[in-house]
């Protein structure tokens, strides 16, 4: 489970919303504009953003954007936190990758365990997530990665990450 940014340059509407809502991490250029119209023509999103919009933001907010057709800007966007941030066209891209980067200097092995814990606890209770995350974690503990940045830590330096 790799992390996903999406990096918004324009409108999102229905399909391209649903993309973005499948991503961790969302930039948004300042023209960017977000919606899930689909009600307005007959149908419902079917591409996630029945389940992954009211889970990213709050409930009412999530309904108006389903059930009224509502498309928001990029600043509301920000404000109501489906996206983390917003930049000027030009810094779109260069802000994405200033974003991957940051994830690609932690541990992969972590990264992708507390992806794992953060998509399965949807489905659990809180005893079960407890469980999980204990696993994750005692899984974390025996590899090398785990090693190598403590290693790090104690020599001051950058971590050199293996995936193993």
């Amino acid at each position: 489970m790799e992390a996903a940014i999406a990096a918004v340059n324009g409108p999102a509407l229905a399909g391209g919303m649903e993309l973005a809502l499948a991503c961790d991490i969302r930039i948004a250029a300042e023209n960017a504009r977000f919606g899930q119209p689909e009600v307005r023509i007959g149908v419902l999103p079917a591409g996630g953003a029945t389940w992954r919009l009211p889970r990213a933001i709050p409930w009412c907010r999530a309904a108006e954007i389903i059930l009224a057709g509502k498309i928001i800007d990029a600043q509301e966007a920000y404000r109501i936190g489906l996206v983390n941030e917003v930049v000027p066209l030009e810094q779109l891209m260069p802000k994405a990758r200033e974003w991957a980067e940051a994830i690609c200097e932690c541990a992969p092995l972590a990264v992708r365990a507390a992806k794992e814990a953060m998509i399965r606890s949807a489905a659990m209770s809180e005893d079960e997530n407890g469980r999980l995350e204990y696993a994750l974690f005692s899984y974390l503990l025996e590899t090398e990665d785990l090693a190598e940045g403590r290693a790090a830590f104690l020599e001051k330096r950058k971590p050199v990450w293996k995936g193993k």
